[in-house]
């Protein structure tokens, strides 16, 4: 196979004169397990290369081709030539702009093979919890779960010279703990760089603890609610707000955030902010945009990417801009990052803190099937998962039912009452868009439950 910078020096060597072309080639070495019980279910280890080709033609318009597989030579002028014809067609997206000029030099591991992923990774962490749910068995209970590592390696070209490379590494653990008398279930995940930095003790402990507050039930009423969201209930719905804070969409008043630039969002000190460089979330240096859309622009590609505050001290600070949607504007170009990271004071209670001075609320675990209601609000509607529990006098007294909700994370900030401290988590509504992050548990007030999860 040939080697991925050569595809990419192969693939802007056969560029049509006069195009801007820009190749991004994805090499991802991935294991994965999956168990039920002690006994492994799945097991793999794939190696999966994508080669994308952006065109951009000195009209302005954009084409983009993807291909995978070891592509020959041969394969690799083809997916050339595709995006330049797809870049000509009537329906090609216009208005793109010039590709963004050499201004730094190669990478310096710019000829290296892709990292690896071995086989054996997850080896270890397979054995620990194997034995767990041995444990979990004697118990009455069932684990079952799912962990993998992804080891990404990223090289971007230009024919404006840019030679760019990233390595990221990942490594996600999902568990569910059940219990067949009483019935219950409990959820707990994490995400890492690496297995030997994931914690299995205290996801485990975390699973134990859950069901063994489960052991009593009391039906829900809907209604509104002071509720705990732990870390990761905070992730998802930050990115969800985060996904939605495009400043084309907000000029063109579609958005939650038309208009809301300066804004006080919260009366609490909340900064939620990204940065590539941030400890346990590190991520893309620079943009990899392999398709545009509206807060996206492939010719984007090789921007260089810092720290950026969306929100400072509770105030709307900055919305996601291309170069383009910046420059009509008149902002500064504040691309997305893939990671985000919301923290409050930095002399916060912990989760344990929050219910010991909880007089009546309720505790959740997880959110789950997030879907947009109305987007000029920001309005979702989604459903508990996996355990919520009733906190009354500093104590967790009992489960109740899983819900269905109607809230948007916008409105929600507002509401805030207490924040904890900001930790790395796993939003565990996760896609292939993964957003990186790092959250707080809050307490939020009238929390809408509207009714029992189907």
């Amino acid at each position: 196979m040939i080697p991925a910078h050569e595809v990419v020096e192969r693939a802007l060597a056969a560029a049509r004169p006069g195009d801007g072309t820009a190749v991004v080639v994805d090499e991802v070495v991935h294991a994965h397990l999956r168990w039920a019980g002690d006994t492994a279910t799945r097991a793999g280890h794939v190696v999966e290369r994508r080669v994308h080709v952006v065109v951009l033609t000195p009209a302005g318009t954009a084409g983009v081709v993807s291909g995978g597989g070891a592509l020959d030579a041969s394969g690799v002028r083809d997916l050339v030539a595709s995006a330049s014809a797809a870049a000509r067609r009537p329906e090609a997206e216009g208005g793109a702009g010039p590709l963004v000029p050499a201004d730094r030099p190669e990478a310096p591991d710019w000829r290296e093979p892709a990292a690896d992923a071995p086989p054996h990774a997850l080896a270890e962490t397979a054995a620990e919890v194997a034995e767990a749910a041995r444990d979990f068995a004697r118990r009455g209970r069932v684990l079952h779960g799912y962990a993998e590592h992804e080891v990404r390696t990223t090289l971007l070209g230009t024919t404006t010279g840019l030679r760019l490379r990233h390595v990221q590494p990942r490594t996600l653990l999902d568990l569910t703990a059940r219990a067949a008398d009483p019935p219950a279930s409990s959820w707990a995940g994490a995400e890492v760089d690496s297995p030997a930095e994931l914690d299995l003790p205290a996801v485990l402990a975390s699973l134990e603890r859950r069901l063994d507050w489960s052991a009593r039930r009391l039906d829900l009423t809907p209604g509104r609610y002071e509720v705990l969201l732990p870390p990761s209930c905070t992730a998802d719905l930050m990115r969800q707000l985060y996904w939605s804070a495009g400043a084309r969409d907000a000029e063109d008043g579609r958005s939650a955030f038309a208009g809301r630039l300066g804004d006080r969002l919260s009366s609490r000190a909340l900064t939620l902010r990204s940065d590539p460089t941030a400890p346990g979330v590190a991520c893309d240096p620079f943009v990899v945009a392999r398709t545009s859309g509206a807060d996206t622009s492939v010719s984007d590609n090789g921007l260089s990417l810092g720290p950026t505050s969306w929100i400072t001290d509770g105030v709307l600070t900055a919305l996601v801009h291309t170069r383009a949607s910046a420059e009509n504007a008149g902002a500064p170009v504040t691309p997305r990052v893939g990671n985000l990271v919301l923290q409050g004071r930095g002399d916060e209670p912990s989760l344990s803190e929050m219910i010991a001075t909880t007089r009546h609320g309720l505790l959740l675990t997880s959110l789950w099937y997030l879907r947009d209601v109305d987007p000029r609000t920001l309005l979702l509607t989604g459903l508990t998962r996996d355990g919520v529990h009733l906190v009354r006098d500093g104590e967790v007294v009992a489960a109740v039912d899983d819900f269905r909700f109607n809230e948007s994370p916008l409105h929600l900030l507002d509401r805030v009452l207490e924040v904890g401290p900001t930790s790395v988590t796993l939003a565990r509504e996760w896609d292939d868009e993964r957003t990186r992050t790092a959250m707080p548990p809050l307490r939020i007030a009238d929390f809408a439950a509207v009714g029992r999860a189907a």
